[in-house]
């Protein structure tokens, strides 16, 4: 299906003049021709009954001349049929009139989503396509006028956030994640018409398009796992290569929605977690790394000093220690350096020998 723009037909202002001139002209028409032709008897009788009917037929029917008249904001579009025949699309902000006969086609008119961005519902009399709806107020105060649906499709960026999904990562441990996708409708055509409805196709090709990518990445970087498929193991995961994933994703979901008429502008992750019921056991797993590496660290720098200690001691001959003694010097400072707890010396006051 290609898309048919109709944007040189903004002559909604003249149309909208020109209907009501052709009122007035009918509301005269109507009142002269029922003088002439109802109180008079002579020839111009049949001519005035003439006029009067179709000044009386014009003021009946020519109200749906009105529905021809459309009106569109900036980044707004308006799908047109003619009795279940495509025949353009209203692209360009402005005034128009069209076959009062046309039908605007919107699908996803009611779907409303976790998103921004929708074509507000708010409408005018000059084929917004909306209906409205009456409801009454609490205990009787008064009434509310809302539009319930708009046939127009916002061009507009939009910003879809979908609930998050629990999905278990390349190691098999289940996390929840969730993501935020920026997309706008670029081919009204195929947005209408080769899906039923846009907004939910959408929503499931989100859906599934992170499955397919998370099911890639291990949560943490792991050994020996391979996220790009070249065969090598890398350093991806999904906590330090948000990027690299979001961007595969966004490319998963763009080849999904092409067919559409969908773009997909940006995507990112807004929300990463392992699932509750493997959280705690993680975060124990994620202290006692921490602790290890702390212990690590700790211990390179208590040998660096021991070793520094030692050299310092012989060079300036400060004291003469066999290999027992430096043995038990090098315990002591190794327990005093690598200890979590302050140091409690003990004077010996008697000789070390």
């Amino acid at each position: 299906m290609e898309e048919k723009l109709l944007n040189k037909n903004k002559n909604g202002m003249p149309m909208l003049f020109l209907i009501l001139a052709l009122y007035l002209a009918a509301i005269a028409a109507t009142i002269v021709g029922g003088i002439n032709g109802l109180n008079e008897t002579g020839p111009q009788a049949p001519w005035g009954i003439a006029l009067f009917a179709a000044g009386l037929i014009f003021i009946c029917l020519g109200w749906i001349l009105f529905c021809g008249l459309k009106v569109l904001r900036p980044q707004e579009a308006l799908v047109l049929t003619l009795f279940g025949k495509y025949i353009g699309t209203l692209k360009d902000d402005g005034f128009y009139w069209v076959n009062p006969f046309c039908s605007a086609l919107n699908p996803a008119a009611e779907t409303r989503l976790k998103q921004s961005g929708d074509v507000g519902n708010s409408g005018n009399i000059f084929g917004n396509n909306s209906l409205l709806q009456i409801s009454a107020g609490k205990e009787g105060s008064g009434a509310t006028v809302s539009a319930v649906t708009s046939k127009k499709i916002s061009l507009k960026i939009m910003t879809l956030n979908n609930s998050r999904q629990k999905i278990n990562d390349c190691l098999g441990n289940p996390i929840e994640i969730g993501i935020a996708v920026m997309w706008r409708v670029t081919d009204t055509a195929k947005a209408v018409f080769n899906v039923d409805n846009y907004k939910e196709y959408l929503s499931l090709q989100c859906d599934s398009a992170l499955r397919n990518i998370v099911r890639m990445y291990p949560y943490d970087v792991a050994e020996n796992v391979d996220t790009t498929g070249d065969g090598l193991a890398d350093e991806g995961s999904l906590r330090g290569s948000s990027e690299v994933v979001a961007e595969r994703i966004r490319k998963e979901i763009q080849s999904k929605v092409s067919k559409a008429g969908l773009e997909i502008i940006e995507a990112r992750i807004t929300y990463l977690a392992y699932a509750p019921e493997i959280a705690a056991a993680m975060l124990q797993r994620q202290q006692a790394s921490a602790i290890i590496d702390a212990r690590k660290m700790i211990v390179d720098g208590a040998v660096g000093m021991v070793e520094m200690a030692l050299e310092r001691l012989s060079e300036k001959e400060v004291v003469q220690l066999d290999e027992e003694r430096k043995a038990a010097m090098v315990s002591n400072l190794l327990v005093v350096l690598c200890g979590n707890r302050d140091a409690q010396p003990i004077v010996n006051s008697g000789s070390l020998y």
